[in-house]
Protein backbone atom coordinates (compact mmCIF):
# COMPACT_ATOMS: atom_id res chain seq x y z
CA UNK A 1 0.00 0.00 0.00
CA UNK A 2 1.46 3.34 -1.06
CA UNK A 3 0.91 6.38 1.17
CA UNK A 4 -0.16 9.47 -0.80
CA UNK A 5 2.41 12.21 -1.09
CA UNK A 6 1.70 15.93 -0.65
CA UNK A 7 0.97 16.58 -4.33
CA UNK A 8 -1.49 13.66 -4.46
CA UNK A 9 -3.43 15.05 -1.48
CA UNK A 10 -4.45 18.21 -3.36
CA UNK A 11 -3.38 20.46 -0.50
CA UNK A 12 -4.28 24.12 -1.03
CA UNK A 13 -1.78 26.90 -0.74
CA UNK A 14 -2.46 29.61 1.86
CA UNK A 15 -3.72 31.88 -0.92
CA UNK A 16 -5.95 29.15 -2.42
CA UNK A 17 -7.36 28.45 1.04
CA UNK A 18 -8.15 32.12 1.63
CA UNK A 19 -9.91 32.35 -1.75
CA UNK A 20 -11.90 29.11 -1.31
CA UNK A 21 -15.59 29.18 -0.53
CA UNK A 22 -15.94 28.34 3.15
CA UNK A 23 -18.55 26.28 4.93
CA UNK A 24 -20.87 28.88 6.57
CA UNK A 25 -20.01 27.84 10.11
CA UNK A 26 -18.23 29.79 12.85
CA UNK A 27 -16.63 28.10 15.85
CA UNK A 28 -16.81 29.94 19.18
CA UNK A 29 -14.41 28.93 21.96
CA UNK A 30 -15.75 30.06 25.34
CA UNK A 31 -12.98 30.29 27.98
CA UNK A 32 -11.03 27.32 26.64
CA UNK A 33 -7.80 27.34 28.59
CA UNK A 34 -5.58 24.83 26.75
CA UNK A 35 -3.42 26.25 23.99
CA UNK A 36 -3.13 22.74 22.53
CA UNK A 37 -6.93 22.50 22.30
CA UNK A 38 -7.08 25.91 20.62
CA UNK A 39 -4.41 24.89 18.10
CA UNK A 40 -6.18 21.63 17.40
CA UNK A 41 -9.49 23.41 16.73
CA UNK A 42 -7.69 25.73 14.27
CA UNK A 43 -6.26 22.71 12.48
CA UNK A 44 -9.68 21.01 12.30
CA UNK A 45 -11.34 24.23 11.08
CA UNK A 46 -8.74 24.41 8.31
CA UNK A 47 -9.34 20.77 7.34
CA UNK A 48 -13.08 21.37 6.82
CA UNK A 49 -12.88 24.92 5.35
CA UNK A 50 -14.80 26.43 8.28
CA UNK A 51 -15.47 30.18 7.97
CA UNK A 52 -13.69 31.23 11.15
CA UNK A 53 -13.11 31.00 14.87
CA UNK A 54 -14.08 33.43 17.64
CA UNK A 55 -11.81 33.22 20.69
CA UNK A 56 -13.53 34.46 23.83
CA UNK A 57 -12.67 35.34 27.42
CA UNK A 58 -9.41 33.87 28.61
CA UNK A 59 -9.07 31.58 25.57
CA UNK A 60 -5.46 32.03 24.39
CA UNK A 61 -4.92 33.71 21.03
CA UNK A 62 -2.22 33.37 18.38
CA UNK A 63 0.60 33.89 17.99
CA UNK A 64 1.88 31.50 20.59
CA UNK A 65 4.32 28.63 20.29
CA UNK A 66 2.00 26.11 21.99
CA UNK A 67 -0.96 27.02 19.74
CA UNK A 68 1.23 26.77 16.64
CA UNK A 69 2.55 23.37 17.78
CA UNK A 70 -0.85 21.75 17.20
CA UNK A 71 -2.28 24.17 14.61
CA UNK A 72 0.58 23.45 12.17
CA UNK A 73 0.04 26.72 10.29
CA UNK A 74 -3.76 26.81 10.44
CA UNK A 75 -3.66 30.11 12.35
CA UNK A 76 -2.41 31.58 9.07
CA UNK A 77 -5.33 30.24 7.04
CA UNK A 78 -8.38 30.25 9.33
CA UNK A 79 -9.70 33.72 10.14
CA UNK A 80 -10.23 34.50 13.79
CA UNK A 81 -11.32 37.30 16.11
CA UNK A 82 -11.04 37.85 19.83
CA UNK A 83 -14.01 38.86 22.04
CA UNK A 84 -13.81 39.70 25.73
CA UNK A 85 -16.76 37.34 26.33
CA UNK A 86 -18.70 34.68 24.48
CA UNK A 87 -21.84 36.73 25.10
CA UNK A 88 -20.36 39.60 23.07
CA UNK A 89 -19.53 37.15 20.29
CA UNK A 90 -23.06 35.70 20.34
CA UNK A 91 -24.62 39.19 20.11
CA UNK A 92 -22.48 40.01 17.07
CA UNK A 93 -23.19 36.66 15.41
CA UNK A 94 -26.96 37.09 15.86
CA UNK A 95 -26.79 40.64 14.47
CA UNK A 96 -25.13 39.12 11.38
CA UNK A 97 -27.89 36.52 10.93
CA UNK A 98 -26.19 33.48 12.45
CA UNK A 99 -28.08 30.82 14.36
CA UNK A 100 -26.06 29.87 17.43
CA UNK A 101 -25.87 26.37 18.92
CA UNK A 102 -23.97 25.28 22.01
CA UNK A 103 -22.33 21.88 22.07
CA UNK A 104 -23.42 20.95 25.56
CA UNK A 105 -25.21 18.25 27.54
CA UNK A 106 -28.40 20.02 28.61
CA UNK A 107 -32.06 19.01 28.96
CA UNK A 108 -33.12 20.11 25.49
CA UNK A 109 -30.02 19.06 23.56
CA UNK A 110 -30.41 17.30 20.23
CA UNK A 111 -28.18 14.27 19.53
CA UNK A 112 -25.64 15.23 16.89
CA UNK A 113 -26.77 12.55 14.44
CA UNK A 114 -30.33 13.93 14.62
CA UNK A 115 -29.31 17.54 14.25
CA UNK A 116 -30.46 18.81 10.92
CA UNK A 117 -30.64 22.25 9.60
CA UNK A 118 -33.85 22.91 7.73
CA UNK A 119 -32.52 26.37 6.82
CA UNK A 120 -28.87 25.64 6.27
CA UNK A 121 -27.76 29.26 6.35
CA UNK A 122 -25.13 30.64 8.66
CA UNK A 123 -24.52 28.81 11.92
CA UNK A 124 -22.16 29.07 14.86
CA UNK A 125 -21.26 26.36 17.35
CA UNK A 126 -19.96 27.14 20.83
CA UNK A 127 -17.54 24.89 22.67
CA UNK A 128 -17.06 25.68 26.34
CA UNK A 129 -14.44 25.46 29.02
CA UNK A 130 -12.84 22.05 29.52
CA UNK A 131 -14.25 21.71 33.07
CA UNK A 132 -17.30 23.99 33.30
CA UNK A 133 -18.65 23.86 29.75
CA UNK A 134 -20.43 26.76 28.06
CA UNK A 135 -21.26 29.66 30.39
CA UNK A 136 -24.90 29.34 31.62
CA UNK A 137 -25.68 32.93 30.60
CA UNK A 138 -24.46 32.19 27.07
CA UNK A 139 -26.64 29.06 26.96
CA UNK A 140 -29.71 31.27 27.51
CA UNK A 141 -28.89 33.13 24.27
CA UNK A 142 -28.47 30.05 22.09
CA UNK A 143 -30.92 28.93 19.44
CA UNK A 144 -30.40 25.29 20.38
CA UNK A 145 -28.08 22.68 21.80
CA UNK A 146 -26.19 19.79 20.25
CA UNK A 147 -25.00 16.77 22.21
CA UNK A 148 -22.55 14.11 21.09
CA UNK A 149 -24.01 10.77 22.17
CA UNK A 150 -21.62 8.74 24.31
CA UNK A 151 -22.11 5.18 25.49
CA UNK A 152 -19.30 4.36 27.91
CA UNK A 153 -18.67 5.20 31.52
CA UNK A 154 -17.19 8.61 30.67
CA UNK A 155 -19.58 11.17 29.27
CA UNK A 156 -17.21 13.89 28.25
CA UNK A 157 -14.72 14.34 25.45
CA UNK A 158 -11.68 16.54 25.10
CA UNK A 159 -12.75 19.74 23.37
CA UNK A 160 -10.47 19.10 20.40
CA UNK A 161 -12.06 15.67 19.89
CA UNK A 162 -15.59 17.08 20.30
CA UNK A 163 -14.84 19.83 17.78
CA UNK A 164 -13.52 17.29 15.29
CA UNK A 165 -16.64 15.15 15.59
CA UNK A 166 -19.08 18.07 15.35
CA UNK A 167 -17.30 19.88 12.51
CA UNK A 168 -16.99 16.67 10.49
CA UNK A 169 -20.67 15.88 10.97
CA UNK A 170 -21.79 19.40 10.03
CA UNK A 171 -19.38 20.08 7.18
CA UNK A 172 -19.50 16.50 5.93
CA UNK A 173 -23.19 16.87 5.05
CA UNK A 174 -22.45 19.51 2.46
CA UNK A 175 -21.44 18.31 -1.01
CA UNK A 176 -18.18 19.87 -2.16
Amino acid sequence: MKIKNISELGRKSVEEFRESEKFPLIVVLDNVRSMHNVGSVFRTADAFLISGILLCGYTPVPPHRDIHKTALGATETVGWQYFDSAMSAVHQLKSEGYRVFAVEQVEKSIPLQEFSSENPGKMAVIFGNEVNGVDPEVLKSCDGFIEIPQFGMKHSLNISVAAGIVLWEMAGRVPR
